[in-house]
Formats: C-alpha cells, structure tokens, sequence
C-alpha cells in the first residue's frame, strides 16, 4: 500500500520522523520519503501489510490509514495513493487540452478496486499553482472519468455531501495526484478540543512541529504567549511529565485556552497563567523550555511596536531560561537582533508554512 500524506510545508522531516516511528512499532515493512516528486507539503509511505490478534486470538488485518490517523500529530491527511503522474506542460495548457489529460488519465486506472458500485462517491480537489483550470474544473472532470469506469460494472451512486468513499485529485504545479481520502473533509489538524478560537491560533500540527523542535526532556515547559493555548495543550496530551506553564496577557484569552484544555482533558496538567510576557521573570524564577508563537500580525495591531516587545522579551527570557526556546514569527530581523542582542545563540532555523504565511522559526540556546 502507499499513502500520500499532507502536512505543512517546512515540517517534511519531521512528519517523516513521526510516521517512520509509529511503523516501526507495527513491525511491518515500509519506506518513507519526503516532497515525493518534489512537492512540498507530503511525505509518501510505502507499508507491507499490518495484523494484530483480536480477543478470540484471531489474527485479522490492522487498517494502517486508521492507525496513522488515530495517531499522528503532525499530519493533516492520510491518502490511499491510487497513482501519480507528472503532466508536463499542463500549466500552460489550453483548459480543455489540460482536463481532457487528465480525463484520460483517470479513465484507465482501476478505481473499482478502491470503492464498491454500490458505494456513494464524490471528488474532492485540490490545486496549486499556475494553470488555466480551477480546482472545481478538475473534480468535475475527475469524478466524470470515475462515474464512467464504475459504469461498466454497474451504477455508480455519486453524493456530493456526505459520500461513502472520497476521491481526493491534487494538482500542484505539473503533478498529479489521485487517492482514497481516509481522513475525511476535516483535516487532522483540526482539533476536536478546539472549542475557543483565538484569531490567530496556531495549527496543531505545526505546535508540535516546535515541540519536536524543542525537545523537552520532562523540565519545566512554559508558553509565555499561550493565546488558546494550543502548543501546552498538544504537550499536555502527549503525557508530558514536566510542568506546563501557559503564559497569556489577555483575561478573554486564557479563559478560553482553560476552555479548551477542560476540552481537551488536560486542564489539570497546565498551570494557565495571567500575565505580560516582558515581566516574564515576574511569573517565573526558571524555566527549562519556553516554545511559543510570538505576536504578529493580527496578534499585536501596531507593527512598529513589534521590535521593542521582542527586545523586551527577550531580555526577560534571557533571565530565567535554562535549556531550549522555540520562536515563530514573521518579524525575522526585529526576532534575530533581540535574541542575539540578549545572548542567545541561533542553533537552527527553518521556513514553515502557516497560514498561507512562510513563518520564520528559530531554536535559541
């Protein structure tokens, strides 16, 4: 079997990293690879077959989609690939040149494999870059070719609203891609929990992407911009032995980071703080871990007040952090001279996809 799966841009080896390890605890044979044909974005699994043994002691096949979907923090959509295919010159295509491609394309793989006749069906797609076809072009084209395979092995039943099988088409720049969605028309990063929107939350895949990046060893943990409190509720559900400190300025925020928290389960574990990051050591005597997504943007109103908060943070965070910090923004030179203006040092950095935003993320010692 091989599984197209989608994540954010920036964060490919770390999603490899995390589907490479819960394999390996299935003991079955597989290869992962990232930006499979060279798109950003998904990571691609080639898995032998996985069984377990039921409670009558009876071995029975182990559904690998349901298992990375059940499991995985950091991806957004696990795919059953059906094929790939690289149309070369589909971006500057006439419209009807491109779709009749892809028309023909589909019409010949065997998606009867996939969904039973008898099964509801609908497409949905996706598409990036430059073309002169939209992403509603090719769910038309692409579910007109599936209509017409399953059509010589009976009728085939299409519901557009709330369909047994989803057929998900991709096309990102002159790649095409076509599989069995198992995770269905909500993506993985959208937590059940979440019951309280920050305006500018921040992904749950991603939050663990910069607790990956940051990794706590079981010391103390704070957020010291916690918002919702996304990045200490996602540490917080992984079983974090440590303290958890969610740091957050606004009273109408925290309440709703606790919200989401009491949601989530987890609210017991977290220590929701009221208070201003630049009196940080106001709030805190040490800290081994700080990780959080700093104020930009919608976040702060004033963009010219961006350099002096910074430069105020971390000046306090330059007091009381032991280990670690993890630090996205958008704001790169007004972050790098306040973290090395305090005395910090750079140890890595990476562009991650947020948003529709390339956000700027960077672990400080």
């Amino acid at each position: 079997m091989r599984f197209l799966m989608t994540t954010s841009k920036g964060i490919e080896d770390l999603a490899r990293a995390e589907v490479e390890n819960l394999l390996s605890a299935l003991g079955v044979p597989f290869r992962v690879e990232e930006k499979p044909l060279g798109v950003e974005g998904r990571v691609l699994a080639e898995v032998g077959e996985a069984y377990y043994t039921n409670e009558k002691g009876r071995k029975r096949e182990l559904s690998v989609s349901t298992y990375l979907n059940e499991r995985s923090r950091l991806l957004h959509r696990v795919i059953m690939e059906i094929a790939s295919y690289r149309f070369e010159g589909i971006e500057d295509a006439e419209p009807e040149k491109a779709l009749k491609r892809i028309e023909d394309f589909v019409s010949e793989l065997p998606v009867e494999r996939f969904v039973k006749v008898s099964e509801s069906f609908a497409v949905r797609s996706f598409r990036k870059g430059e073309h002169r076809i939209t992403s509603l072009d090719i769910s038309k084209t692409v579910g007109k070719a599936i209509f017409d395979r399953l059509s010589r092995f009976g009728t085939p039943k299409v519901n557009l609203d709330h369909p047994a099988v989803i057929f998900r088409a991709e096309l990102i720049g002159n790649v095409f891609f076509l599989g069995i969605d198992t995770t269905g028309d909500s993506s993985l990063h959208k937590r059940p929990w979440r019951v309280y929107d920050h305006p500018a939350h921040l992904k749950a895949s991603i939050a663990n992407a910069l607790i990956e990046l940051a990794e706590p060893d079981g010391g103390s943990f704070i957020d010291p911009f916690c918002g919702s409190g996304t990045i200490p509720i996602e540490l917080a559900l992984r079983g974090y032995d440590g303290r958890i400190i969610g740091l957050e300025k606004y009273r109408k925020h925290l309440r709703g980071a606790e919200m989401n928290a009491l949601s989530a389960g987890v609210l017991e574990s977290i220590d929701f703080v009221l208070g201003d990051a630049t009196r940080l050591s106001e709030h805190v005597e040490s800290v081994d871990f700080a990780v959080s997504n700093l104020p930009y943007g919608l976040k702060i109103g004033r963009k010219s007040a961006i350099p002096g908060l910074y430069m105020e943070f971390f000046r306090e965070l330059s007091k009381v952090l032991e280990k670690r910090g993890v630090f996205i923004t958008t704001e790169k030179r007004a972050i790098e001279r306040a973290i090395t203006e305090n005395g910090f040092e750079i140890e890595h950095y990476r562009l991650i996809g947020h948003g529709g935003l390339m956000v700027h993320t960077y672990v400080i010692e």
